[in-house]
C-alpha cells in the first residue's frame, strides 16, 4: 500500500510540474466531476473512470485537504500532489452522515480545545476553539458522539478569525466527531476532537459521601481472587472470612463491583460448569492450589435462586444474549430442583424449607456435631436431629429469582415461559405473606412442627438480616417496605449498639447454635447478633425506596464516618464497635459490606437504576433533595463490563430543581424526590419546551416525573 502511495504521488508531482506544451490542458469542458488539482491529477493515477466520482468536494479533514470517492480517499500532499489511500469496505459508516452531503465552504477553520485536553468525562464543561483566518461572522459547531450519533450542535460568533465555545460532552463514550459550518457549507472537521471516557463517580459537595465510592471500590479491588479452572480463567470476589469463591458472597458482592468490574462472567460460567445433574450447585468451586474440591453445605437452600440472579444481573450489565441463552437451561434447571427436590421444597406449604439455620448462613439449630471427617464442627449436615421450617429470605429470594428468569425468557423470546414463572412467583408470595408476615417484618423461621419451641425467645419478635433483603426485591407492597424499615429504626438504640444492622435480634441463647469453639455461640457475635454492614446497606438502599430518604442518608454517612476513621469494613463487628474477627481469613475489606454500601448510594441516593439491560430503560430518582446540605450534584454511572453509563447534573433552586442528563439510555423516567412546602401544581420543560410533569407517590414522599424518550436531554421543574 505504501508503494502504491509512493508511486501515486510521483505520477501526480510529475504531472503537475510537466511544462505548458508536454502534457494536454484540461478545458473546463473535460474536467471530468468538476475535479480540481491536485485531485485530479491523483484521481487519474488512480484509476480515472474506474474510481468513479467524488462522494465528497475537497474537505478540510483532521488539517489536511481531502476528497472521497468510493473506493479511495485522495489526500492532498500540497498544491501541487495528492495521495490516495485505497477506502476500507464500509468507510461511510465510519462518518457522520451528516458530512457525505455537505457542500464545502469558502473558509477553513481549525478547531482545537483550550487546554489541549484529550479525554474529557460526560457533562464537564468544555471550550472548544474555532480558527478560520480572515473571518468575523457566526459559525456552526457540531459534534457526533461515539457511535456517530448527534451529540451537541451550537452558534458562534468568531471574531478576527478566533472563536470559542462551551459545551457539555454527552453521547456515547469513544471519539467525537466535529463538524464545523458557516453559511450551511463545511468549513472543517476534526475525527477526534476528544474522546469521551466514564467513570463511576458521585459528587454532592459531601466530602463524607464524596470520599466513600472511592474507598469502597478500593476494598472490593483487594478482594479479587484469580486461578485457571477446567483450563480457562476464572475471577470472583471471595468471601470476607474465607478465602474461597462462593457463589453467594459473589452475587451479592455484585451490588458494588458492577461499577467497575470488567469480568462477570467468568465465575457464573465455572459454577454452571459444576451444576450438578439435579440442577443443584455447589457452595464453592475448586481450587487447586488449596487442594479444595467444590462441595455444599447440606443446610442451605438458596444457592440456585442465587445462580438464577448472577447470571440475570451479569446479562444486564453486559446486554450479552448470546450468553444468558446459553444459561437459561441451567437457570430452568435450577428452579425445577428449588421446586421439586424434596430437601427443598415443602410440598404442603408451598415454600422453599431449609434447616433451622440464622437467616441465610450455613449451619443449623444443635449442639456442636462431628463432621464426617471426625472433626468437631458446626451443624452444617442435615440428621435426624434437624429441625425443618420455612426462612423468609429463601423465599423472598426465589420469587425475585423467578421474576428474573421471567425477564431472561421474555428476553430470548420464551413468552409462555416467562408468564408461567410469574403466576409460580405469585402463588408463592401469597402463601409465604400468609405463615410469615407478623404485621411488622417477616418471621425468621416458620418451623414445620408447630410444637417446636424454643426456650428464652419468642421466635415472632425476631428480625433477621434477609428483611433487609426483602426490601429490594420487589416482593413488599408500600405499607410491608415503610414497615420493614421502621422497625430497624425503632432499633436504632446506640445505648444497645453503634448501629442498628443487626444479623438477627434478639439473637438466640448463648450455645443454642455449637460453633465447635468458633464465633456466634455467644449472644452479639457474627451473625447471632452482629452488627453488619451488608445489612446496613440493604436497608438504606430500602429505606430511600419506602420514602425515608433521610434515614438512608443518615446510614450512608455514619457507614463513612466508620470506614474513614478506621480505614477498613468487616463483614460484622461486636455490638460495641469491636470489629469482629472469625479467623485468620478475615479481611478488613468487606466487599459484602462495601458491595450493599454501594448500591444505596449509587441506587438509592443517586438514583440510578437499570430496569432492562446496559440503562437501555432508565429509572432515574435524584434523591439529594433530601440532604439539605447539597445544592448540587454530579453523577456518573458506569458498567465496568461495557460502555454502558448514565452521568447527570442536578441543581437545586430555591423554588426548582434542573437536571441534565446523558448516556446510553434507549429511555428514561426520571423522577425528581420534591420538598414537603411544593404544590402538587407543577411546570416543567424538557430541553427547553413545556412538558407535562406527572406526580408519583412514594409512601410519604412525592416525586415529580417526566419521560425522556431518547434518555438525553435537560429538566427544569418550577412551582
Amino acid at each position: 500500500m505504501r508503494l502504491l502511495q509512493i508511486v501515486l504521488f510521483l505520477v501526480t508531482s510529475l504531472a503537475a510540474c510537466a511544462p505548458v506544451g508536454l502534457a494536454p490542458t484540461a478545458t473546463p469542458e473535460l474536467v471530468p466531476y468538476g475535479l480540481t488539482e491536485p485531485f485530479l491529477s491523483a484521481w487519474r493515477a488512480a484509476g480515472g473512470e474506474a474510481v468513479g466520482p467524488p462522494r465528497t468536494p475537497p474537505l478540510w479533514l483532521d488539517g489536511r485537504l481531502v476528497q472521497l470517492f468510493d473506493t479511495v480517499k485522495l489526500v492532498a500532499g500540497d498544491a501541487a500532489a495528492a495521495l490516495a489511500d485505497p477506502q476500507p469496505v464500509g468507510w461511510e459508516a465510519a462518518l457522520p452522515a451528516d458530512l457525505l452531503g455537505l457542500e464545502a465552504a469558502d473558509q477553513r477553520a481549525t478547531i482545537g480545545l483550550a487546554g489541549g485536553v484529550a479525554t474529557v468525562a460526560p457533562l464537564r464543561p468544555l471550550s472548544v476553539t474555532l480558527t478560520i483566518e480572515g473571518y468575523s461572522g457566526p459559525a456552526e459547531l457540531r459534534l457526533y458522539d461515539g457511535l456517530l450519533r448527534p451529540a451537541g450542535q451550537l452558534t458562534m460568533t468568531l471574531s478576527a478569525g478566533q472563536g470559542i465555545v462551551e459545551l457539555l460532552p454527552r453521547g456515547a463514550l469513544g471519539p467525537q466527531w466535529a463538524l464545523v459550518l458557516v453559511g450551511g457549507r463545511l468549513a472543517g472537521a476534526r475525527s477526534a476532537l476528544f474522546t469521551l471516557e466514564a467513570e463511576t463517580t458521585v459528587q454532592s459537595g459531601l466530602p463524607d459521601l464524596d470520599a466513600l465510592y472511592p474507598r469502597l471500590r478500593g476494598f472490593m479491588q483487594r478482594d479479587v481472587v484469580e486461578y485457571q479452572l477446567d483450563g480457562l480463567p476464572l475471577r470472583g470476589y471471595r468471601s470476607p472470612d474465607n478465602p474461597l469463591l462462593w457463589l453467594r458472597d459473589h452475587v451479592y458482592q455484585g451490588r458494588g463491583f458492577r461499577y467497575f468490574e470488567p469480568d462477570v462472567t467468568s465465575l457464573l460460567d465455572a459454577f454452571r460448569r459444576a451444576q450438578r445433574p439435579n440442577g443443584s450447585f455447589p457452595d464453592v468451586l475448586d481450587y487447586p492450589e488449596r487442594f479444595v474440591k467444590a462441595s455444599r453445605k447440606e443446610v442451605e437452600a438458596d444457592l440456585e435462586f442465587l445462580f438464577i440472579q448472577g447470571v440475570y444481573e451479569a446479562w444486564q450489565i453486559t446486554g450479552d444474549d448470546e450468553w444468558l441463552r446459553a444459561n437459561l437451561p441451567a437457570m430452568r434447571q435450577a428452579a425445577v430442583y428449588s421446586m421439586s427436590d424434596p430437601l427443598r421444597w415443602d410440598t404442603e406449604r408451598g415454600l422453599v424449607k431449609r434447616p433451622y439455620t440464622i437467616d441465610m448462613w450455613d449451619f443449623s439449630y444443635g449442639p456442636t456435631t462431628t463432621s464426617p471427617d471426625g472433626k468437631l464442627a458446626p451443624r452444617h449436615w442435615i440428621d435426624d436431629a434437624t429441625v425443618w421450617g420455612i426462612f423468609h429470605g429463601d423465599n423472598t429470594g426465589f420469587i425475585q429469582a423467578l421474576e428474573l428468569l421471567a425477564r431472561a425468557e421474555q428476553q430470548v423470546g420464551s413468552q409462555a415461559n416467562a408468564a408461567r414463572y410469574r403466576v409460580l412467583g405469585e402463588g408463592m408470595l401469597l402463601r409465604l405473606n400468609k405463615l410469615a408476615w407478623n404485621g411488622d417484618f417477616f418471621t425468621h423461621f416458620v418451623p414445620l412442627d408447630p410444637n417446636f419451641q424454643l426456650a428464652g425467645l419468642s421466635l415472632t419478635d425476631q428480625l433477621s438480616l434477609s428483611n433487609a433483603y426483602a426490601l429490594n426485591r420487589n416482593v413488599l407492597s408500600e405499607w410491608q417496605g415503610e414497615a420493614i424499615v421502621a422497625s430497624y429504626f425503632r432499633r436504632r438504640d446506640f445505648g444497645r449498639a453503634f448501629a442498628e444492622w443487626y444479623s438477627i435480634d434478639p439473637p438466640f441463647p448463648a450455645g443454642s447454635y455449637g460453633m465447635a469453639g468458633g464465633k456466634g455461640e455467644e449472644q452479639g457475635e457474627y451473625v447471632n447478633g452482629g452488627i453488619m454492614p451488608l445489612v446496613g446497606g440493604e436497608l438504606a438502599r430500602g429505606a430511600f425506596r419506602y420514602g425515608s430518604e433521610s434515614y438512608g442518608f443518615d446510614i450512608l454517612r455514619r457507614y463513612a464516618a466508620l470506614t474513614e476513621l478506621t480505614g477498613a469494613s468487616y463483614l460484622w463487628y461486636y455490638p460495641d464497635g469491636r470489629a469482629g474477627i472469625s479467623g485468620p481469613d478475615t479481611l478488613a475489606t468487606d466487599g459484602w459490606g462495601a458491595g450493599a454500601m454501594i448500591g444505596a448510594l449509587v441506587e438509592g441516593a443517586a438514583g440510578v437504576s437499570d430496569r432492562g439491560s446496559r440503562f437501555s430503560k432508565l429509572l432515574l430518582s435524584p434523591r439529594w433533595q433530601a440532604a439539605p446540605e447539597v445544592q448540587q450534584a454530579y453523577v456518573v454511572v458506569r458498567y465496568g463490563a461495557s460502555e454502558s453509563y448514565v452521568a447527570y447534573t442536578w441543581q437545586r433552586g430555591e423554588r426548582s430543581f434542573r437536571l441534565r442528563l446523558t448516556g446510553t439510555a434507549g429511555e428514561a423516567f426520571v423522577r425528581l424526590l420534591l420538598p414537603n412546602n411544593a404544590p402538587d401544581e407543577l411546570r416543567g420543560t424538557l430541553n427547553g419546551a413545556p412538558v407535562e410533569v406527572g406526580l408519583q407517590r412514594d409512601v410519604r414522599s412525592r416525586y415529580a416525573t417526566i419521560e425522556v424518550p431518547s434518555g438525553d436531554g435537560e429538566i427544569v421543574i418550577e412551582w
